[in-house]
């Protein structure tokens, strides 16, 4: 069986990943974080206007490594806001280009996970892929109800490695994933929760604007009567109003920074590392422990419903992404939904292993391939 060279791009709210597989050995893995302070001057254009520094960052780290981009077969990248498709593995064509730049179904740097596996993928003659993006779409119809019919409730969230640890979770156990039921919660720079059920996810919070718990970096679903009185108050543009449900919300809105190990160093240790944005003589470390717990309080109420979705047949809770590994909220995570079932910690995300398997799958087995 052919080995192949693969490349893998993962665009995120605060950081890029990237990888290169030779066959299945990996030659090199690098993230790049990007403070606040770095952002800031993006806040208010498209995601695309970080398109360049972010591909130097991707260049950078091949020739870094001693790669050659005529070496490369494919490159897969995170996919992005697309219209709802299926689970599985999709060429990057024309039309799904457009779509990202766009932004049809919303502004995210996940969206340059496959421009820049396009671009990058062309010029060195590879096969350009996504695989499993946010946008997969498997809710059950009362899941799309939102009490207002000109705004349905919308499936995005983090379905790569929801999908990811579910299947690794399902093994844990002994079980077919399509036999499983589980309630799985990624945290990262946004929050999801799906309830999956018998290998659908049929019910998941929006994960990217204004839905769920608040995160390091959104506010999640705030008081919908003072949000309308905020957008016509005249004290905020379109813009403004964006940030703090995007970007500017969640705990960076309350403590100066998304970065929670700085916040963990903090409240912990009292260290403040510096450049993170959070200034002690505005927040206390008390303060700053409370925003946290309010956080992970947040979380478990949203783990909480999604018993409900599954009539409170749930094989095991799965706690997943960056947050995973926070000292804090882990374990006020298990003390609050430890009654639900049986918790289960996948630290991280090896979303770049998931998508270098998914693609090695279509250039083994074309037929794999879907199109957009």
């Amino acid at each position: 069986m052919p080995e192949f060279n693969i490349l893998v791009i993962n665009p995120g709210s605060t950081s890029d990943e990237v990888s290169f597989y030779r066959g299945e050995t990996l030659v090199f893995h690098k993230v790049a974080r990007y403070s606040p302070e770095t952002l800031r001057p993006y806040e208010k254009q498209k995601v695309t206007a970080q398109y360049a520094f972010r591909k130097d960052m991707v260049l950078n780290a091949l020739k870094e490594n001693n790669v050659e981009l005529k070496d490369v077969h494919a490159v897969i990248g995170r996919g992005g806001l697309l219209r709802p498709i299926e689970s599985g593995t999709y060429a990057v064509n024309e039309k799904m280009m457009s779509d990202l730049k766009d932004g049809l179904m919303g502004d995210h740097p996940s969206n340059l996970g496959g421009i820049l596996a396009k671009n990058i993928a062309d010029t060195c003659g590879a096969r350009s892929f996504i695989a499993d993006p946010v946008v997969v779409d498997e809710l059950d119809a009362p899941a799309r109800y939102s009490g207002m019919p000109e705004n349905p409730r919308v499936s995005i969230f983090h379905a790569l490695n929801q999908k990811r640890v579910g299947r690794h979770a399902a093994r844990s156990l002994g079980k077919p994933y399509e036999e499983c039921n589980f309630i799985i919660m990624h945290g990262g720079g946004g929050v999801s929760v799906g309830a999956h059920k018998q290998g659908r996810v049929v019910d998941v919070n929006n994960a990217l604007d204004g839905d769920g718990p608040f995160t390091p970096q959104r506010s999640g679903g705030v008081p919908a009567g003072g949000l309308v009185k905020m957008c016509f108050s005249g004290k905020y543009t379109l813009a403004d109003m964006k940030l703090k449900l995007k970007g500017r919300g969640g705990m960076i809105a309350y403590t100066g920074t998304s970065d929670m190990l700085a916040l963990e160093k903090y409240i912990l240790n009292g260290e403040v590392v510096p450049g993170c944005g959070l200034d002690p003589a505005l927040v206390t470390r008390e303060k700053a422990g409370e925003a946290v717990l309010a956080m992970a309080y947040q979380m478990a109420k949203e783990i909480a419903a999604m018993t409900a979705v599954l009539e409170g047949k749930v094989d095991a809770v799965v706690l997943t992404g960056g947050l995973a590994y926070d000292k804090i909220i882990v374990p006020e995570l298990k003390r609050r939904i430890g009654w639900i079932a049986p918790v289960i910690v996948f630290p991280g995300g090896d979303e770049m292993s998931a998508l270098r398997n998914a693609a090695a799958a279509c250039l083994r087995h074309p037929k794999k391939v879907r199109e957009y």
